[in-house]
């Protein structure tokens, strides 16, 4: 990524979704969910995006990087660009985050432990039984 400070601001979309990262197509998008506010056009209607509004695409993207979803997002940057913010608002985001994240690896965990035990089991070979679909059947 060029470092920000060499781009000429404003800058058109492909600019920014490289300096930020992030494609074209997801700008539109996170400008359409209102993550971004309406940014300055052009007289013949081309976007322009400043340095703050290219920062606001690189905490979204590490936001995304790091699984929060839209509506975590949306507040995170809410409060990011609320210098009166409490903190407390944010680490229960993150907290809250990391625990379903948690959740998320304790279920896939046992998915993992099922299906190894299935796979153990089935012979892999000619013959027609296969516990794994007949577990599946159930």
């Amino acid at each position: 990524m060029k470092p920000a400070a060499s781009a000429a601001w404003p800058v058109n979309i492909g600019e920014a979704a490289r300096l930020s990262g992030v494609s074209s197509k997801m700008v539109r998008h996170y400008e359409s969910l209102g993550l971004l506010p309406a940014v300055a056009r052009t007289d013949s209607g081309y976007r322009q995006y400043s340095e703050a509004e290219v920062h606001t695409l690189r905490f979204i993207k590490r936001s995304r990087d790091l699984g929060f979803s839209m509506a975590e997002i949306a507040e995170l940057v809410g409060l990011w660009q609320n210098r009166r913010r409490a903190s407390a608002s944010v680490r229960r985001i993150a907290q809250k985050h990391a625990d379903e994240l948690g959740e998320k690896i304790a279920a896939m965990q046992e998915m993992r432990k099922t299906l190894s035990h299935l796979i153990h089991s089935c012979q892999g070979d000619e013959r027609p039984e296969c516990p794994i679909l007949e577990d599946l059947a159930r």
